[in-house]
């Protein structure tokens, strides 16, 4: 019996993946578990190993094609189905790492004319997805991502053919219509529209090389359009990565949608600085690694959780879910852009578990073995941008949760006591902790309480280590 290669479910929130590269060709013969194909999600990019042996009867998807969760990409004949002499057996195939864009050197070019607008969007029943009437009179559904770009570049998308679930056009069919338009020597939208307010705007795209091009970011809105900056030779434009774009529609997904606030409370960490170091010698000997503050900070943030159950939330349409399991998101930094791997069920664990997963969730970021399951399913997250003057800052929530916590830098200074009734200046470690909640959900009392009981928690550093 043949068996199909599909895509699989990466993610609770991946509903398609786009076909990277093949790994294999047809009449090959695989090993379970190898390697077939490389897929690119809005999450992270993975390989699909083998579901088992045999020899690749037909390849379905083709390199680029974007295809639904479930979808057949290849056939495997399993092994004995055909004659031994036929088969020719080869070796899993390494994945050649991904270059990164090169920098280019900018060289100005002359402004295209300026676009058309493109229809004006309804907002559907579904979060998120808006829907335009085509040329043929149905409305079709598109993203917000999608309707952006589309304004910007003046594309009207009943042309633009879709390949995503039910016929949706993804922002890769965007980008390959706008391709095809340029290669042609056509221009988006039929006629650049007249001005009338008496002064031309320009929405000149520098160019880059005949292979390269890059725009600066821009923002759209109702009669305005800010201004492009023009390169001067000399200038080097860095193409965003894959995971850079997914990282910025994120960002500003959750700024248009979230009403952020931000509290911050000051934390002497004394106490705990000093509990760590006291145990931080034999726990790396037991353990095999450092421990550092994070845990800690990790295991107050789980704790105020607990007490206060509705930070611990996702916006869901309409509604508020309140999460039975704390899934805490831990912010890493990567070469290639910023990773949340999460670490699940933190409820149940102690603070030497939590510094067990992180280390693991950080180790395999390190040697890229991050894997869709581990950036899933976060109900709340700690952000931990480094010691060097970070003061605090607010972190942009990581929808569809409603809170955010951000660590400041860690520094001693002289703080004002009461010694024995008496007013007192003592040198303390203190830290600031910055929170940004959703305030569609969360009001002003129940963020500041939180906070609070959070940084009181790790003022006391009752942890067993």
């Amino acid at each position: 019996m043949a068996i199909d290669v599909t895509m699989p479910q990466m993610g609770e929130s991946v509903v398609e993946g786009t076909i990277a590269k093949w790994l294999v060709k047809e009449g090959d013969v695989v090993t379970e578990d190898q390697p077939l194909v490389e897929i690119s999600t809005d999450k992270v990019d993975t390989e699909i190993p083998s579901p088992g042996a045999g020899r690749i009867a037909k390849i379905v998807a083709e390199e680029g094609q974007t295809l639904p969760v479930g979808a057949t990409l290849a056939v495997i004949e399993p092994a004995g189905a055909e004659a031994p002499a036929k088969l020719k057996v080869v070796a899993p195939k390494a994945s050649a790492p991904k270059p990164e864009p090169a920098p280019v050197q900018v060289k100005p070019a002359p402004p295209p004319p300026l676009p058309a607008p493109s229809p004006q969007p309804m907002q559907s029943a579904s979060a998120g997805v808006h829907e335009v009437e085509s040329d043929a009179g149905g409305p079709r559904r598109f993203s917000p991502v999608v309707l952006k770009i589309a304004a910007e570049e003046g594309i009207d998308l009943s042309h633009v053919p879709g390949t995503g679930i039910g016929g949706r056009v993804s922002k890769r069919d965007l980008q390959r219509y706008l391709d095809s338009l340029r290669k042609g020597g056509g221009t988006p939208a039929a006629v650049a529209q007249p001005q009338t307010n008496g002064a031309a705007q320009s929405s000149a795209r520098p160019a880059t090389t005949a292979a390269a091009t890059t725009q600066a970011p821009t923002q759209s809105g109702p009669g305005f359009k800010p201004p492009v900056y023009q390169p001067v030779e000399g200038d080097v434009a860095e193409p965003f990565t894959r995971r850079r774009k997914v990282i910025a529609e994120h960002m500003v997904y959750s700024k248009t949608h979230s009403p952020h606030v931000g509290t911050v409370a000051e934390v002497d960490v004394t106490n705990a600085m000093r509990l760590r170091e006291k145990h931080k010698t034999e726990f790396a000997r037991r353990e095999g690694f450092n421990l550092t503050f994070l845990p800690l900070a990790a295991a107050a943030t789980v704790r105020a959780l607990k007490e206060f159950p509705r930070m611990n939330a996702s916006v869901v349409g309409d509604s508020v879910v309140i999460r039975r399991e704390i899934n805490l998101g831990i912010a890493m930094d990567t070469d290639e852009g910023l990773l949340v791997p999460v670490i699940k069920a933190a409820q149940t664990m102690s603070v030497v578990g939590i510094a067990r997963a992180i280390e693991t969730l950080r180790r395999k970021v390190a040697e890229k073995k991050i894997t869709p399951d581990d950036l899933a399913g976060g109900s709340f997250t700690l952000s931990n941008p480094g010691r060097e003057g970070n003061l605090y800052g607010f972190a942009i929530i990581n929808q569809p949760q409603v809170g955010i916590l951000r660590m400041g830098e860690v520094k001693k200074r002289p703080v004002v006591m009461e010694v024995d009734g008496a007013d007192a200046i003592a040198i303390r470690t203190m830290m600031y902790l910055a929170l940004s909640y959703d305030h569609r959900v969360v009001d002003g009392v129940l963020g500041n309480s939180f906070l609070y009981r959070a940084a009181r928690i790790l003022e006391e550093a009752d942890f067993e280590l």
